[in-house]
């Protein structure tokens, strides 16, 4: 064999074996998941109710359902990662988790750094109140008061598809419209589902319910780019759950409605 062939074999054999482990990496962390019998999810553990430390000192809330959904479909032990907003994305772009479920909405920034996985959940802005006070639809809130944030999106969207009659009380932030509604002083607020969750949680002789939707914005499961394998496994499994209704159980014990209708990933 000539000089020149030997090396283009040799070329040949080194871009083969790139190939070749270029097919593992992609598959890499769906087999790694399974042989060691464990997968590693970041989730929320003060982001009620999605995720958040209960009574027992256990974690809870609907992402923790998420993940443990997934452990189980896979059959694999769950290993839960504490990650606060900040560096949820960062934990699986740098694999230090398989998969991150923490109320993650896709946006193309997000989308250049790692990839998402279908929607599991609705995360929404929405009208609650008690469950003595009956609102049906948005006419029904002629009249009440109702504690918003002030320029908060809530306003601003209620004004849209409500009647003119309905009569707004204007807070400095999230924080003071909670407590003006907690302590009595509007019959309705305007927030969103997780200062819902964490405002339940902290008052539930209240019995404040969801009532009305304003604006949804679903949540998607985030996956380190090239994990193509573990992408598909986990869209099975959404899939699965969406079809059998475990998705709507989950959004209804959690959220106070069911998933509905919730986007595919591309």
């Amino acid at each position: 064999m000539t000089l020149n062939k030997r090396a283009f074999t040799a070329s040949a054999l080194a871009l083969a074996a790139l190939a070749v482990t270029g097919t593992a990496h992609a598959q890499s962390a769906l087999d790694d998941i399974l042989k060691a019998k464990t997968i590693k999810i970041a989730v929320p553990t003060d982001y009620p109710p999605y995720g958040f430390v209960g009574i027992d000192l256990q974690p809870q809330g609907l992402d923790i359902d998420m993940a443990k959904l997934i452990a189980d479909k896979l059959g694999v032990k769950l290993q839960m990662v504490p990650v606060i907003s900040g560096n949820r994305i960062p934990y699986v772009q740098t694999k230090q988790v398989h998969l991150v479920i923490s109320t993650l909405g896709k946006n193309a920034e997000r989308e250049k750094v790692i990839d998402f996985t279908h929607a599991y959940s609705p995360f929404f802005q929405a009208v609650y109140g008690p469950k003595s006070l009956s609102i049906k639809s948005f006419a029904d809130l002629g009249g009440k008061t109702i504690a918003v944030a002030k320029g908060a999106m809530e306003e601003q969207e209620l004004v849209k598809v409500g009647p003119a009659s309905m009569d707004f009380k204007r807070y400095e932030d999230q924080a003071a419209s909670t407590a003006a509604f907690v302590a009595g002083q509007t019959q309705l607020i305007a927030t969103s589902v997780s200062n819902a969750g964490l405002m339940a949680q902290k008052n539930p002789q209240l019995g404040a319910e969801f009532k009305l939707l304003i604006k949804d914005s679903p949540n998607f499961i985030g996956v380190a780019k090239g994990e193509a394998a573990l992408r598909a496994k986990v869209n099975e499994i959404i899939v699965a759950a969406k079809a059998d209704g475990t998705l709507d159980k989950m959004a209804q014990k959690w959220l106070g409605r069911a998933a509905g209708n919730l986007p595919l990933s591309e």
